[in-house]
């Protein structure tokens, strides 16, 4: 059985999705729930040309699930395009004698020259950040690199008549395979590996090697990365306390225990992706979101939702809003009746939680009193690198990997994440751990990193073509129940969160919900990235941030004219989110009950079941 039954026999009775509790089930076999099926929305289809499927899903092992059609395609537009404009393969000539004669004459006088005299690494560069770089001749073998990294990008882009997202993928792909060449990736070029090398008597070597050997045992084994057994999840990470309030084939309902005397009577309700787990807003007690708002005297509601197998394939993205947003707002209702509740999104939570608030808005359903998005987007058309593994060649591709398995593997995701900052999380990684012979270090960041969910086959082909691809969402064709929805129908005052350095949901991307809804929104520009820069307690004072408050009624500002006038403010984006609640919240009073009738007593306490499937 899966969690939604598409076409349930005529026998059986069709059943919205309720807040009655349900009883404890094990997290081992997860009790499915049933849904109501919409004939509006049909599954993609499953039963086409069922060897090439099967052939593509092969395929997509040797490839990493990157469809080697879409990639020879921007290659060919990329190189026919080249090949006809022999005034650029001019230009590009003409660099190359340029930078080789430029090189050439730092090269005579390297001895004497101040480093970087040719061309110097860009400010986000770490690989040569160490003065030992500035050393002849690592000094020129890092120029050299630089220099052929610049001149593959000017060959790569600008190309006139070439698509952009061709462009895209062509420069994209030779950075990658730039990157794997750079010369702080071998032992023999990278001269901080030769002083440990000189000073460890070659034990950098030995340590290298006894971590790669435990890595690939790990890899092999399907372990936990070394050190990660420190982070155990409902004791060390996920320790908020609390208990599961509700339950149904998707999500457990985490009420958490109040930590003052009294609470702001209206409660928050945290909507995480289901991408990874919900416990990124939850980690070690110094930086749990979660513990920093109860400690602020607010009642705090989370989602967790199970992790999909082979038999999931079938859930739909709507299934999602049913089963999670409004079946959550439904209980919560039940526990603080009459109240309004302010609801943050986190990523893909945050794309669910627009869509389930337009709906809502389009309904009358006036339950919401806020809406947070925390690194969100709700228009995709320019969603950063991430859409290079967007198009309908690659969509296709992975249908079809999908359709073999039911779901999305964990390996894909961590994959093309990976790869959109390789610089840091894999050549760096490798260069440290194998050459260097240190051991990474461990965090609770990274251990959840690595606990991965999977993605039913349906609600990721739909992701992907609907709001991806399609962009319906922001084109006014997204439906919701055989109706379209529209962002505008949200008047819920917003506080919308982007972050700086985000490769995942880039910051001007996130900006566009100013003209998108029609209520007062207050941005936050933070420092960090999609995870370091949400997870962004107090303590840490490195943090900093732009904020500014747009009125649903004011003119639009461009986000490059934002980034003029926001001024800037030291410190978390938290307290400005808690102080922007509670102007918006009543007076404290006694916490909630959640004793009698509402409540399963056979439900676990936090962080539940699901966390751990």
């Amino acid at each position: 059985m899966s969690v939604v039954k598409i076409f349930p026999r005529a026998e059986e009775p069709l059943q919205a999705p309720s807040a009655k509790p349900v009883a404890q089930v094990p997290a081992a076999s997860p009790e499915r729930v049933a849904a109501t099926p919409v004939a509006c929305d049909c599954p993609p289809a499953s039963d086409s040309y069922p060897l090439d499927r099967a052939f593509h899903a092969m395929l997509a092992r040797f490839t990493g699930g990157i469809s080697p059609v879409a990639l020879s395609l921007a290659w060919l537009d990329w190189g026919a395009h080249l090949a006809a404009a022999p005034q650029h393969q001019m230009e590009l000539s003409r660099s190359i004698f340029r930078d080789t004669g430029r090189f050439l004459e730092a090269a005579a006088h390297a001895t004497s020259q101040e480093p970087w005299s040719v061309i110097r690494p860009q400010g986000r560069d770490r690989r040569f950040r160490d003065r030992q770089w500035e050393a002849a001749p690592f000094n020129l073998l890092a120029q050299a690199f630089l220099l052929t990294e610049r001149w593959w990008h000017d060959a790569t882009t600008g190309i006139r008549g070439v698509s952009h997202a061709n462009e895209a993928i062509v420069e994209f792909s030779m950075r990658q395979m730039l990157d794997m060449l750079a010369p702080s990736n071998f032992a023999a070029t990278n001269p901080q590996v030769l002083e440990k090398a000189f000073q460890s008597g070659g034990e950098n070597f030995v340590f290298g090697w006894q971590n790669w050997c435990s890595d690939l045992m790990r890899l092999l084994s399907g372990s936990k990365p070394a050190g990660d057994d420190q982070f155990v999840v409902g004791k060390t990470v996920a320790a908020s306390p609390g208990k599961v309030v509700y339950r149904n084939g998707l999500i457990e309902l985490i009420k958490y225990h109040p930590t003052t005397a009294q609470v702001r009577p209206e409660p928050i309700l945290i909507v995480p992706a289901w991408i990874m787990k919900y416990y990124i807003l939850d980690l070690s007690p110094q930086n749990s979101l979660v513990k920093y708002l109860t400690d602020q005297g607010f009642t705090v509601f989370a989602i967790s939702w199970r992790n999909p197998d082979e038999n999931d394939r079938d859930v739909a993205f709507d299934d999602y809003r049913k089963l999670g947003v409004m079946a959550a707002l439904d209980m919560i209702g039940r526990i603080v009746p009459g109240r309004k509740v302010h609801a943050l999104g986190y990523c893909l939570g945050g794309t669910l939680l627009s869509i389930a608030a337009a709906a809502m808005g389009r309904d009358g359903d006036s339950r919401l009193g806020t809406i947070t998005l925390l690194a969100a987007q709700t228009d995709f058309r320019e969603a950063g690198e991430l859409t290079l593994f967007i198009n309908e060649s690659q969509v296709a591709f992975l249908e079809d990997m999908m359709w073999q398995r039911g779901y999305l593997d964990t390996t894909q995701m961590a994959g093309a994440f990976q790869l959109l900052r390789s610089n840091e999380l894999i050549w760096s990684r490798l260069s440290r751990d194998y050459l260097m012979g240190d051991g990474s270090p461990p965090s609770d960041l990274m251990a959840w990193n690595a606990d991965a969910t999977r993605l039913p086959y349906r609600m990721h082909s739909e992701y992907l073509r609907k709001l991806f691809l399609d962009n319906d969402l922001a084109e006014g064709r997204y439906r919701v129940e055989c109706r379209s929805v529209s962002l505008s129908d949200i008047h819920t005052p917003m506080f919308v969160v982007g972050t700086l350095a985000d490769h995942v949901a880039p910051w001007r991307s996130v900006y566009k919900i100013h003209y998108q809804v029609d209520a007062d929104v207050t941005f936050v520009l933070t420092s960090g990235g999609h995870n370091a820069g949400v997870v962004a307690p107090p303590d840490e004072s490195w943090h900093d941030y732009q904020v500014k408050t747009k009125a649903a009624d004011a003119p639009y500002v461009g986000p490059e004219e934002w980034l003029k006038l926001a001024p800037h403010v030291a410190g978390s984006w938290w307290p400005e989110w808690t102080q922007w609640l509670a102007a918006r919240s009543g007076a404290p009073c006694d916490p909630p009950s959640i004793r009698g009738g509402d409540i399963d007593d056979g439900l676990p306490d936090a962080p539940g079941d699901y966390v751990h499937t």
